[in-house]
């Protein structure tokens, strides 16, 4: 059983408290409209997940210091400008109950934002001659992107190796986590073992952060009513995956013929959550989660223990056993 929130962030209390000030400064302008709207992006922020991992992952290699608050801005930037621009791509009106952005100011408005956003991180670095984080964050940037665009070329195939799939997950979701982890590092030690060792252990959580994601829409046992979105939004996800490529081919051929064809019926989509549910598809994405999770486990393990090596153990079990 995971502990909460409240009781992982202790050792880092003090730098979640001010961080809020330092993400504010980050995004400030001189434009009305644009001050308006990051006012509004911080008032609705959430758990800051991300920001714990770069912190948790500084004070595990060292002491955190100025650079640590500027390499958890520059991850919140890109975090924020990407929640941004994938609203926009997916026409979403709503992000944990708020009004997205471009609900509220439309597209063009949500584009140049999340480019605000992006660009005020590169500067934080550059003008605070940070070169290893803008390198590390600028990695991230690039990988979600090839990552999103592989999802998007592959899909529409509706048959993807298992491979395949880890190398999506690993540049669209794991990078992200993997760069909260180096910059947190980064901030703190030259020693590029250490980074490395800790975007390594970034990289692991984040894959299986994605894989509990892919249950989560599948309702997995203890997490209760399938949800099927990804299955309407026709992607390609681990349990899937591997149902389709243990059954016969005309179950197959059926299978993803509703995928294609079917996708917007709740009853044909129900009927793909429940061959994914009786084909071991669950079971077998748990034990990969769990085998990601190890190797996370394994790495942070190297590094002595402290009361931020313990939170940062317990971050991972609540990123990987959360129900929502």
């Amino acid at each position: 059983m995971s502990r909460s929130l409240d009781s992982i962030k202790k050792p880092i209390n003090e730098a979640l408290n001010a961080f809020e000030g330092h993400f504010r400064k980050a995004m400030e302008s001189q434009v009305p409209l644009l001050d308006k709207i990051t006012f509004y992006l911080v008032k609705r922020k959430g758990k800051q997940v991300r920001p714990m991992f770069v912190f948790l992952s500084a004070k595990v290699c060292g002491e955190i210091s100025e650079a640590t608050f500027r390499a958890a801005s520059m991850i919140e930037l890109l975090h924020t400008a990407t929640l941004v621009h994938d609203d926009v791509v997916d026409d979403s009106f709503q992000r944990r109950s708020f009004f997205s952005i471009n609900a509220l100011w439309k597209n063009k408005i949500a584009v140049l934002v999340g480019d605000y956003l992006l660009s005020q991180g590169m500067l934080l670095a550059v003008k605070n001659k940070e070169y290893l984080l803008l390198e590390i964050v600028s990695q991230a940037v690039k990988s979600m992107s090839e990552g999103e665009l592989l999802q998007i070329e592959k899909a529409r195939r509706l048959d993807i190796a298992e491979a395949v799939y880890y190398d999506i997950i690993r540049q669209k979701t794991a990078s992200l986590i993997a760069s909260a982890c180096s910059a947190g590092a980064a901030s703190v030690t030259p020693d590029i073992e250490k980074v490395e060792q800790m975007r390594l252990f970034g990289e692991n959580i984040g894959m299986a952060f994605q894989i509990r994601d892919d249950l989560m829409d599948f309702g997995a046992d203890d997490i209760g009513k399938p949800l099927g979105i990804d299955i309407k939004e026709k992607k390609m996800t681990l349990p899937l995956i591997y149902a389709l490529a243990h059954c016969d081919r005309f179950t197959k051929r059926s299978i993803i013929s509703l995928i294609r064809n079917h996708s917007d019926n709740p009853e044909k989509v129900n009927e793909v959550v429940h061959f994914v549910q009786q084909s071991g598809g669950l079971h077998y994405a748990e034990i990969q989660m769990k085998s990601f999770q190890a190797k996370a486990f394994d790495i942070l393990y190297t590094f002595p223990v402290s009361d931020a090596r313990n939170s940062l153990e317990d971050l991972v079990n609540f990123v990987t056993e959360r129900k929502k």
